[in-house]
């Protein structure tokens, strides 16, 4: 599924694009996982703001309201001045005055809902117990040490769950306890200050690396504009099960972890 990097990605590719925009149209095909909040025809007239990002949720700032888009485990957005004829995936479509801008989800997890602010019920159920952002100044090196402390389970789950520090999905999770040097079976409260701070600088530069390099590009994904990512192929450990690592040679092992693969070299990450 599009994981933070692929997330921020797709911002970063209409953001600029749609900014100021009015909403000239707006088109829903089957229902996804949440109901979109309003009437279609209330978007209509309104104008795009900006476009945030809250963990894995893009948020378009309207003049009367927000809009949470969620890409759920296949969705991809597409923004352009003309698209294609709709298909039977494409659930989602904002006709605006300077481009459409267009959902497709096979699997039908994601979501678009309408809120008037981040303070409505709605909005605090989405975003509301989201931990803290890696790659803004509130990521704390302090409160990320305190949280892992306070949790006595394993830290690859820790990072999953999205409650100490959002959007370490399991690909870049996978590879930042890699630079750690940290097994994805370590407890979380067991590690020391150095490691934790290693973790902490790990998570930062994994994720920002994958946004430099466009993403990950695993099965479909593309921005908004069509590019696929590249930081697949730099990957140390994610999917290399039975491949040499490229820093020791010692093959790439891989354990289940709830219902997620994790991916370790045995040798360069401890427990």
């Amino acid at each position: 599924m599009p994981e933070l990097p692929e997330v921020e990605v797709t911002r970063l590719s209409f953001a600029a694009r749609i900014a100021n925009a009015r909403v000239l149209a707006v088109t829903t095909g089957k229902p996804l996982r949440w109901p979109l909040g309003c009437l279609p025809s209330a978007l209509v007239g309104q104008s795009v703001l900006a476009v945030r990002r809250r963990g894995k949720y893009l948020l378009l700032d309207l003049d009367k309201g927000l809009l949470l888009i969620h890409l759920g485990m296949s969705g991809s957005l597409s923004f352009a001045v003309q698209l294609p004829a709709s298909g039977a995936h494409d659930h989602f479509e904002l006709a605006t005055t300077q481009g459409c801008l267009r959902l497709n989800d096979p699997r039908r997890f994601g979501a678009v809902v309408f809120t008037l602010d981040e303070g409505s019920p709605m909005a605090l159920k989405l975003l509301g117990k989201l931990g803290m952002e890696p790659l803004s100044d509130e990521f704390d090196p302090v409160a990320f040490q305190r949280g892992l402390k306070a949790r006595r389970t394993a830290v690859k789950q820790v990072l999953l769950a999205g409650e100490l520090v959002v959007g370490v999905g399991n690909i870049y999770a996978c590879e930042a306890l890699f630079h750690a040097g940290i097994r994805p079976t370590a407890l979380a409260a067991n590690l020391s200050g150095g490691r934790a701070g290693r973790l902490y600088d790990a998570i930062r530069e994994v994720l920002a690396r994958a946004v430099q390099r466009g993403g990950s590009t695993l099965r479909d994904f593309s921005s908004a504009d069509g590019s696929a990512g590249h930081f697949q192929l730099e990957a140390m450990v994610y999917a290399r099960t039975g491949k040499s690592c490229k820093v020791c040679g010692t093959s790439i092992k891989s354990i289940r972890q709830g219902q997620r693969s994790s991916f370790f070299c045995p040798k360069c990450q401890r427990n």
